[in-house]
């Protein structure tokens, strides 16, 4: 390979990782975003909270300690942990849910994109090394792990998903609340 051709790969490379450190400079903008959509599209998949369901509703309670800002990169961390335990719940056994589809799809679709954005910006090796061991991780892995135990043990029936999907809402909100803050 030519001097040439060395050198346009090298101008290739360092844009984008200039595109790319613009991208993560914006990400508290961009989740602001992403999560304003999917609370759109949450409303839009469903229909109002069924009545029938009211009685079955119980508190998953949110560990709401994990978005206090510490460092911006171990928010980051937690939200992208948030985003793939949202998206694991509301990929699997959807079919007594009765949602609109592409609402449904188009929700998946953000929070996958969120999370592959999240990831390329995050700082991983030592924050995500320091997340792993943090309790604050264990107390947000048993907080998903009983949403889906609950729609387990409902046989995923169409209350438990609704309920889950307004669990969702508050736990988007929540996000929502503390990107602001950012």
């Amino acid at each position: 390979m030519n001097a040439f051709g060395l050198i346009q790969i090298g101008l290739l490379l360092s844009s984008t990782t200039i595109i790319s450190s613009l991208q993560c400079n914006h990400l508290p903008l961009q989740q602001r975003k992403v999560v304003e959509n999917s609370l759109r599209l949450l409303d839009k998949m469903g229909k109002k909270f069924p009545q029938q369901c009211l009685r079955e509703k119980i508190s998953f309670r949110f560990p709401t300690h994990i978005l206090q800002p510490r460092q911006n990169e171990t928010v980051g961390v937690a939200i992208e942990e948030i985003f793939r335990h949202i998206f694991h719940i509301f990929s699997k056994n959807l079919t007594l849910a009765a949602w609109d589809g592409t609402a449904l799809d188009q929700f998946q679709n953000g929070l996958y994109l969120q999370i592959e954005q999240l990831e390329s910006c995050v700082i991983k090796k030592h924050i995500q090394h320091r997340w792993s061991k943090d309790v604050s991780r264990l107390k947000l892995k048993k907080y998903f792990q009983k949403l889906d135990c609950f729609l387990k043990d409902k046989q995923h029936d169409l209350c438990s998903w609704e309920i889950s999907r307004a669990e969702m809402r508050r736990c988007l909100q929540l996000i929502d609340k503390m990107t602001r803050k950012l």
